[in-house]
């Protein structure tokens, strides 16, 4: 170590040159590194949804999803087990596999098997989808949609084909789903009595209107096939013939003739322009408008992806002059930038107090300077070293350098005030004597920091082999936390030293002391001699001390887990009504919630869904919704979320829960459901599992602090 602070003190004006030029570049390097509330958390998890509208969610469990477990992704490498929901309409698998696999390989995996499944499931769904891999809290922000000169059915084509496009080419945008999406459609409306009296049968009409498309899915009419429509040669060149559809609205389909009739579809049956059933809708309070959920793949940057999509918006806008985009439903990057702003603050203030503090207790300016450099310069390079790493700026990655910080001014301080006693006591004042007392300062400090930071070292690393969600987020704690303490190491071997040749060599430190650092050793050495003198009750009060402390400790080894629980002004209400509710009647008792829920004080904006949206992250019937709500943030938070509680309480009849977005995900990822606790009842027969799942759950309702 002597020959490496020897070097640095030699070559002084090249370290601290290159030091200010690595804080620089650290910095700039550094405020393009990714931002999120969390690190990514949980297992691999590949999910595959399955569309079978009109389906009971029986058939799709005996038609769709036990096939699909059974014969076609049972046995994928590297899977760990398998979890499966059905719900009308949809089949949802989700696939988690061993720790440590590569995302990409147990997509390859799933791929090829999904790929067998159109020959191995009935005619009864759509073709299984894949859905793209995602964060784990993977919503980046929720845009409500509304007009008052286009209908939902225009504000849907639009959505699919102009805005959900645009979106999903942002950088960093993995999904994005519709809820309230109606699709456009020409209905044919049929009375059996009217097609009696007019001697058609219902077959007739479909055929005739299946076969007035260009082509038609069902395959026992001749529209199935198509074919081409084909060409003819000329002596000089061959012209391709297009037929021109004919039929683009209701009009244009009732004049087309019913097969085997001298009758129209017109004069047989209602043919109008509406959408498909609805799987689920917006909540977004006067009127009909659409809720666009934005998802962010794994990695991605919360705020970059934020910037991207609002771009993308405004480029929309001048295109859509009828239609109101809402971007502050939700918005996760408005909580981010807010906490940000907020610690360049408290940055900036504790570095003035520090300044105040080292100028009091050494009433040295060099002093002071030496370690308002040494600081940011220990910060900036652990943060840039992080991002080198790959890690995400994200709260658990700062309460890591949060914790090092004091390591980080224990050496700063250490070190200045080594090296201010001993140039303060030296008599020989030439350069050559202070690089030695600088030297000798430095090699005196560190031999005894360097076994520190290996017992640090040691303590910290059972941190890795933890299991679990808790071991998903101590690790990149312990690696901040680490980093910080070896950056900070290096520092005060080369620039520490550095800096305090340059500054001191040019002015030698005062002769006297600081009046309050005189004070305190005076103070300290009284202390001393009173502790030493009395070392049994010295020691019995520190004991006591303990044993106090533990016993405030204990209520907080109750808590159900390890994992960080957040403050955030975006509030999560999921609700769930009866099994069998309509739409309908979830749509209005949601939309009457967001009412009240906007008239309370503090309360910003509320929008939300119910039911779901196709390839959402959603696997629910039409009878669940969720509410997202937004706090004010000059407003008495606490307050805030009490209103909104007590409001949620007095709707009878639901279940209902008010968390956060990042608490949510967090509970999900321990319990793999949004529950607190998950009974998973396995077996072949699905009326015994049915007969266990009640038994299990009559049991447990009956404990104390269970209620639902």
């Amino acid at each position: 170590m002597r020959w490496l602070i020897d070097g640095c003190l030699k070559a002084r004006v090249p370290i601290v040159v290159i030091a200010a030029a690595l804080m620089f570049l650290g910095f700039r390097d550094v405020r393009d590194m990714p931002v999120d509330t969390l690190p990514e958390f949980g297992p691999t998890t590949v999910e595959i949804q399955t569309e079978a509208l009109g389906l009971s969610a029986n058939e799709v469990e005996q038609l769709i999803t036990v096939p699909m477990e059974q014969d076609l992704l049972n046995g994928v490498a590297w899977l760990k087990f398998i979890r499966s929901k059905s719900v009308p309409g949809l089949s949802s698998i989700e696939l988690v596999f061993e720790p440590g696999t590569d995302p990409y390989r147990a997509r390859l995996a799933v791929q090829e098997r999904v790929s067998q499944a159109k020959v191995a499931l009935p005619g009864v769904s759509s073709p299984p989808q894949m859905l793209q891999p995602l964060s784990s809290t993977n919503r980046v922000m929720i845009v409500g949609l509304s007009s008052n000169d286009l209908t939902p059915i225009e504000m849907s084509v639009l959505a699919r084909w102009t805005i959900r496009p645009r979106l999903m080419g942002v950088p960093g945008v993995a999904n994005v789903s519709i809820w309230g999406q109606r699709e456009r459609q020409l209905q044919v409306l049929v009375d059996p009595a009217h097609l009696h009296d007019t001697g058609v049968s219902l077959l007739q009409v479909v055929e005739t209107s299946a076969n007035a498309l260009w082509v038609s899915p069902l395959t026992f009419v001749e529209a199935s096939s198509p074919g081409t429509s084909g060409f003819f040669d000329t002596p000089n060149q061959r012209i391709g013939i297009q037929h021109i559809l004919p039929v683009s609205s209701p009009d244009d389909l009732a004049k087309v003739n019913v097969e085997e009739t001298n009758l129209t579809l017109g004069d047989v049956a209602s043919v109008v322009e509406d959408h498909q059933p609805l799987i689920g809708d917006a909540v977004l309070g006067d009127g009909t408008g659409l809720l666009l959920v934005i998802e962010k793949f794994p990695e991605a940057n919360t705020l970059d992806t934020t910037h991207g999509v609002d771009e993308a918006i405004e480029a929309l806008r001048p295109g859509m002059s009828g239609v109101q985009f809402d971007t502050s439903v939700f918005r996760p990057a408005t909580s981010i930038r807010s906490g940000l702003d907020d610690l360049e603050i408290a940055g900036l203030i504790a570095l003035v107090i520090i300044a105040l503090a080292l100028g009091l207790l050494f009433f040295q300016w060099r002093t002071v300077l030496v370690a308002l450099a040494v600081l940011p310069v220990t910060i900036v390079a652990a943060v840039f070293t992080l991002s080198l790493l790959g890690e995400t700026f994200n709260v658990i990655v700062l309460a890591g350098l949060v914790a090092a910080l004091a390591l980080v001014i224990d050496d700063v301080v250490g070190d200045t005030h080594e090296v201010f006693r001993r140039l303060r006591q030296r008599v020989d004042d030439s350069e050559k004597s202070t690089i030695a007392t600088v030297l000798e300062a430095s090699l005196q400090m560190r031999s005894a920091i360097a076994y520190a930071v290996l017992i640090i070292v040691a303590a910290v690393a059972p941190v890795f082999f933890l299991d679990g969600l808790t071991g998903e987020f101590f690790p990149p704690l312990a690696i901040a936390y680490l980093v910080t303490i070896a950056i900070s190491m290096a520092v005060a071997i080369t620039v520490t030293p550095a800096l305090s040749v340059l500054l001191f060599s040019v002015v030698p430190p005062a002769k006297h002391e600081a009046p309050i650092g005189r004070w305190l050793q005076r103070n300290y050495g009284v202390l001393l001699s009173r502790v030493l003198s009395l070392p049994i009750p010295v020691i019995l009060g520190a004991v006591a001390v303990l044993m106090f402390v533990g016993l405030l400790a204990v209520p907080l080894l109750d808590k159900p887990s390890l994992t960080p629980s957040f403050r955030e002004h975006e509030l999560l209400i999921q609700i769930d009504g009866a099994p069998g509710t309509s739409l309908p009647e979830m749509s209005r008792v949601a939309n009457a919630m967001r009412d009240e829920l906007r008239t309370l004080p503090g309360v910003r904006n509320v929008g939300g869904h119910v039911g779901r949206a196709i390839l959402s992250d959603q696997t629910v019937g039409v009878n669940s919704g969720e509410l997202w709500v937004s706090v004010d943030s000059s407003e008495d938070y606490d307050s805030t979320v009490s209103a909104v509680q007590r409001t949620v309480d007095g709707y009878p009849g639901l279940s209902h829960e008010v968390v956060t977005y990042s608490d949510q995900k967090v509970k999900e990822g321990e319990t793999g459901s949004s529950a607190d606790v998950t009974v998973r009842v396995l077996g072949e027969d699905l009326g015994v599992l049915r007969t266990k799942a009640d038994e299990i759950k009559q049991m447990l309702s009956g404990i104390d602090g269970v209620v639902d």
